[in-house]
Parts: structure tokens; C-alpha cells; sequence
């Protein structure tokens, strides 16, 4: 629908692209791996199903200062919004896992990250996983930067999510 409707992207003065998982769904990470040759050398990722109030500017400088091969974005979130996901401290991800938990774990993935091409060097091409298998073997291995945003995200992937974020955007006094 999305391609039916805005084509190639001219009309909003863009340039887009499409690519396609094929038969079989790829997961995150493979749709991702097969979309590369589609990609610059470092690109951002971000949630599909989030507003997410932030300086991308901002989020693509740390990642250029940090030096390594991924940036994740995180939130101050000790179990508020969802699950904390994140181990951060001192500007690094020191571990973030969906599967597994520590008390450390204080920060949520906030949905928007600065990726390298090469995280998926070791990823099988036309194969199905996930890309937080990938994040959380980076930052296994010291590997994944952090950038803790103030703003919190919102869901809009469901009908209480997107009337929220229109009850706050049609809120005049609200400041970004």
C-alpha cells in the first residue's frame, strides 16, 4: 500500500526504494541483510510502530564520535513504558537482551539506531533472524554504543497508541 500510494517517492521530494522479504519472512535481521545492497555504509534502523521525538542529527553524531560498528538509543525506563531491556553505563550498551534479565538492566531500547553494513557480515543471506540476536551479540562484545535520548518514545501501533500521540500533537502547548 505504502508503494501504491507514494511510488517512488518524488511527490514528497524523496527517493525510495522497496525491498521484499520474498517467499518466506526474513525476520528483522533478515530483511535488513537482504535490503544492504540498497544501503550506505552506515544507516539508520528505526521502529516502524513508534513516534520517536528525537535530534537524528544529534543520534548520527554519537555514533560517528563513538566509533563503533552500532549505536542504540536508550531511554531512562526502569519498567515504565515496557520491559528495561538495557544495561547502560558510561555511554556504552554494556548488555541488552530481550530474553535475558539483570537488575542492571534500567534503560529500554528507545526504537532508532545507527547501524553499520558490516554487523551482518557474520548473518546468513535469504535466512530468517532476528536483528536483536545481532544487537545482543554486539553488545556481548562490547561492541554497542549507547545514546540515552530524555524524550520518551510512543507506540502508535495501535489505535489507543495513535490517539494518544494526536491528543499530544494537537496539544499546542507541548514543546519538543
Amino acid at each position: 500500500m505504502i508503494e501504491e500510494r507514494y511510488k517512488n517517492g518524488e511527490s514528497l521530494g524523496v527517493r525510495m526504494k522497496y525491498s521484499y522479504d520474498g517467499p518466506s519472512l526474513l525476520g528483522t535481521g533478515g530483511a535488513i541483510k537482504k535490503s544492504l545492497p540498497l544501503l550506505p555504509e552506515a544507516f539508520f534502523i528505526l521502529y516502524g510502530d513508534s513516534y520517536l521525538p528525537v535530534d537524528y542529527s544529534v543520534v548520527s553524531a554519537a555514533f560517528f564520535k563513538s566509533r563503533a560498528p552500532a549505536l542504540m538509543s536508550v531511554f531512562a525506563n526502569a519498567d515504565a513504558w515496557d520491559t528495561s531491556n538495557v544495561w547502560f553505563d558510561d555511554g556504552r550498551i554494556r548488555l541488552y537482551s530481550k530474553r535475558e534479565r539483570s537488575p542492571q538492566m534500567r534503560y529500554i531500547d528507545y526504537g532508532l539506531m545507527v547501524c553499520t553494513r558490516r554487523i551482518f557480515d557474520g548473518s546468513p543471506d535469504g535466512v530468517s533472524f532476528d536483528l536483536a540476536d545481532t544487537l545482543e551479540d554486539l553488545s556481548q562484545r562490547g561492541q554497542l554504543a549507547g545514546y540515552q535520548v530524555n524524550q520518551r518514545f510512543y507506540e502508535i501501533g495501535s489505535p489507543a497508541g495513535l490517539a494518544e500521540l494526536d491528543r499530544l500533537l494537537s496539544d499546542r502547548s507541548t514543546r519538543w
